[in-house]
């Protein structure tokens, strides 16, 4: 056994101690140098490296759905096209950027090559159009409108087109059976907006930037049934856009098929006869008014399933093409639909053209006059006019019928029965001073009848109408008494004079406001849709309903079924006995009343016709044509402004609708062989799965 003491070792072990702490203390001072050069000195730049280092998704856009009507015939779907698109990753590879390529490509396209150079480049806020505003890294659209030799030669010349592809893609075709445009029903599509895209991040359907968005009618009312879902490709990209890896691929789904109440063959004879009537008014002398002939500057026309409140058919005029959007609309077209020349035909008419109803209204006036008190049968003085003080107001074309039941009164449509009745109520409720809780019987009812607010129809910005009641005339003085005291002068031209006169007492409700208010004049406004859900209300016994278009929502596969069912909105405010006494008054109408020189031969027992006549006044302006009716199956409102008179105008133009749709002749005669919807069609029309998007039918 060694000798040795053991603290002659403890130097050499100390030694060794220090050399290992230097050496670890060493490299721990160089690792926190270089991660200080690196996260402080350099960090940032390392940083936008690395964000430069991502993902970038690129879409393939999913079949857009159907938009069909009650047979399954397509409305709108998607139609093949060949595309010829240009990777702008690949271009941008090449030395001159590619500017050879899409040279050559120009060549084969028939196309100005520095056209085909700006529509690759990207848009900024200073790159004017034509330029691409989608991702980078998303192959890039030329031309929709190649031909198969076009692409035939661009893929037989592979080599001569890197970064070119020429491929089938779906895009957006309204079809027009029958030759129904239906455009302001169906709407139009447009690219989404950043902003749409920022406001739906979070949703449960978020926004792509190649997405199409529906910017009016069922396109936008069912725009998330119908867009599908967008297949996805995700590739790696390194932060000089050089793709390094491909990661995982969505793949997209079809968006749904929507089916509508709308029948193609329907629609197009009611745009058809609309135009018609517009036409013949054109030709027709306004011997009351201007001495001149009627303007007939718009117009529109709804055909509804009583039973239902479903819009059978739904026309609006002037029109246009909805095509012109499909592939993007150019400046000149675009400037054509939104010109005041061209009277705005984007504007659905049917849903937002507010106009006074004339005597149209007058089912409400006499509904509110029976919850008066006034019965329906009791005999009321019908002069040529009524006088209150030094102001008069006639009969349209001054005629007198003596003493008449309100259902005469209806029937031959005599306004001074209402004039009396409403101005009787005006003095019941205090006049000029009214009482603490007046009855407003005429107003009251017209709320009942659903009227002053939108009828909630499945199409975007419809319009409400006014009742202009108490509350209304209160809200309108508020806002307007500024500019009333402004430009009113006591002894100034007539518009002064009336700015005068609404500064002191535009807050009063006048005498004279009750008696215009009870024959749908003055402040009173509806809207076509807001009369045909009235006249069908009545015809189904007094149900009020939502008016829809869309019927079912169904899945590209056909699996999925999702029913619109009809919604009841309330009951109109009369018994049975007094919906019965205003049924056979409007059927009195058709067959020996205002209509019934247009209904002479109608199959009257078979098919019973009730109807209404109206001829708003407009102060400036040549008289509405209003023509309200019904049978057991169906309602139709049509309305033409500045057309003249409701019988004279557009009673002919909805006698023809309703002869097509029953297989009616001139002369009453029926062939239902020749029908077009004889009843309204009850059952879903049977799809196949490959119907949404699919054009070949």
């Amino acid at each position: 056994m060694s000798n040795i003491p053991e603290t002659g070792r403890t130097p050499r072990v100390q030694n060794r101690l220090v050399v290992i702490q230097i050496v670890v203390f060493s490299l721990l001072l160089t690792l926190g140098g270089r991660l200080w050069y690196l996260q402080i000195r350099n960090g940032q730049e390392y940083t936008d490296e690395a964000k430069n280092n991502h993902v970038q998704r690129v879409v393939q856009p999913a079949v857009r759905g159907s938009i069909l009507d009650s047979r399954g015939v397509p409305l709108a779907d998607s139609q093949t096209h060949l595309v010829v698109s240009a990777s702008r990753t690949e271009l941008l590879k090449m030395k001159d950027r590619g500017t050879g390529v899409l040279t050559r490509l120009a060549g084969v396209l028939g196309m100005n090559p520095q056209e085909v150079v700006d529509k690759v480049r990207l848009c900024d806020a200073k790159t004017p159009q034509p330029c691409w505003n989608g991702s980078p890294y998303q192959p890039i659209p030329v031309s929709d409108e190649a031909t198969t030799e076009q692409a035939l030669q661009i893929h037989e010349h592979a080599e001569d087109f890197p970064g070119i592809t020429a491929e089938p893609t779906a895009m957006r075709r309204y079809a027009g059976p029958d030759g129904a445009n239906t455009s302001q029903v169906l709407g139009y599509l447009s690219p989404v907006t950043d902003e749409e895209i920022a406001k739906a991040k979070n949703s449960d359907s978020p926004y792509l930037r190649s997405d199409q968005v529906g910017r009016s009618g069922l396109e936008r009312t069912y725009d998330k049934d119908l867009r599908g879902k967008a297949g996805i490709t995700r590739y790696e990209v390194d932060n000089l856009g050089r793709v390094t890896g491909q990661g995982q691929t969505d793949r997209s789904q079809p968006g749904s098929n929507v089916v509508t109440s709308i029948d193609s063959r329907v629609q197009a004879v009611a745009e058809r006869e609309l135009n018609n009537a517009m036409v013949e008014a054109r030709k027709t002398f306004d011997k009351n008014n201007t001495r001149k002939n009627y303007v007939a500057d718009s117009g529109a026309v709804v055909v509804m399933e009583a039973k239902t409140g479903r819009v059978v058919a739904m026309a609006s005029n002037p029109t246009y093409d909805p095509n012109a959007w499909v592939g993007g609309i150019s400046g000149k077209d675009y400037a054509k639909l939104t010109d005041k020349k061209s009277n705005y035909p984007l504007l659905n008419r049917a849903i937002q053209g507010q106009a006074a109803p004339g005597s149209v209204f007058k089912v409400v006036s006499s509904t509110a006059a029976v919850n008066a008190g006034y019965p329906f049968n009791r005999r009321y003085p019908c002069p040529s006019s009524y006088s209150v003080g030094s102001q008069t107001f006639t009969n349209f074309e001054s005629q007198g019928y003596g003493d008449i039941t309100i259902g005469r009164a209806l029937e031959v449509s005599c306004d001074t029965v209402y004039y009396a009745i409403a101005d009787q109520e005006w003095k019941k409720d205090g006049g000029i001073n009214p009482k603490k809780n007046p009855n407003d019987w005429f107003f009251k009812t017209a709320h009942a009848f659903g009227l002053g607010k939108p009828t909630g129809i499945d199409l975007p910005n419809e319009v409400p109408g006014r009742v202009p009641d108490r509350k209304w005339k209160q809200d309108f003085f508020e806002a307007s008494k500024a500019a009333w005291c402004r430009d009113g002068k006591k002894n100034g031209t007539f518009a002064e004079k009336i700015a005068y006169e609404n500064c002191r007492q535009g807050d009063q409700m006048r005498e004279g406001d009750a008696i215009n208010y009870s024959i749908g004049q003055g402040d009173t406004l509806v809207t076509p849709v807001q009369m045909a859900s009235v006249y069908a209300a009545i015809a189904n016994g007094g149900t009020l309903h939502q008016p829809s278009v869309g019927k079912a929502v169904v899945s590209a596969d056909g699996n999925s079924v999702r029913e619109i069912a009809p919604k009841v909105q309330g009951r109109l405010p009369m018994d049975a006995k007094l919906r019965n006494d205003i049924d056979g008054a409007l059927a009195d109408v058709a067959t020996t009343g205002s209509a019934a020189w247009r209904f002479g031969g109608w199959p009257q027992k078979q098919i019973p016709m009730h109807a209404k006549t109206g001829t708003a006044e407009v102060q400036g302006k040549q008289t509405t044509s209003w023509f309200a009716s019904y049978t057991e199956d169906y309602a139709i409102v049509m309305t033409i402004s500045q057309g003249g008179t409701g019988s004279g105008a557009s009673g002919p133009a909805v006698r023809k609708i309703y002869e097509a749709m029953y297989g009616l002749d001139e002369k009453g005669g029926q062939d239902l062989a020749k029908a077009l919807l004889p009843e309204p069609a009850t059952a879903l029309p049977a799809l196949r799965p490959d119907d949404a998007g699919n054009a070949a039918r």
